[in-house]
């Protein structure tokens, strides 16, 4: 596995055959670039998604959306590259933990907005809702550069807010 990608994303001060001096080996570096870009993540759009729990759910789900694809363009090539090494790196459970936080927080946004949903099953619901969010916001800023533009980008949010928006409130 080559280290310049993974590099690229972190400001050395330092040679890189320096670092094994703090890291084992390659993939324990890789782990922890992995842990400050989630950092970096979570950082990005926490304050944010706190205001979202008291929306309705057309403005709600559509700001959700806007984070995701806020939280998608924190450095999208060093989260690509990252995408690519989490396997390798046995790094899929802290990603398992990120995802199943993600899952909890838009179950209890559904909680709190029961009467503007038709859905019954909470957890199926915030299931469906997140993993869409992430695959289209995921795909979108990682896999095609053409929805970079801040124009494109916003029409992506509008229908993806209105595809979720939709099933959830039938």
């Amino acid at each position: 596995m080559s280290l310049a990608p993974v590099a690229q994303g972190v400001a050395l001060s330092f040679s890189v055959g320096s670092l094994y001096q703090y890291f084992p080996g390659k993939e324990a570096l890789v782990a922890a670039v992995i842990e400050r870009h989630q950092l970096q993540i979570v950082e990005t759009v926490r304050g944010e998604l706190a205001e979202v729990l008291t929306q309705p759910v057309e403005k709600g789900v559509r700001r959700i959306v806007a984070l995701a694809v806020k939280a998608h363009r924190v450095d999208p090539k060093l989260h690509r590259v990252l995408a690519e090494q989490i396997p390798r790196v046995g790094k899929l459970e802290e990603l398992e933990t990120f995802s199943r936080e993600n899952y909890a927080i838009f179950r209890t946004y559904l909680e709190s907005r029961r009467d503007e949903i038709r859905i019954d099953n909470l957890e199926l619901a915030s299931f469906v809702c997140v993993t869409t969010i992430e695959a289209l916001t995921h795909n979108a800023v990682l896999h095609h550069p053409k929805m970079l533009p801040d124009e494109t980008m916003e029409a992506l949010i509008d229908e993806a807010a209105r595809l979720v928006t939709g099933y959830l409130k039938g």
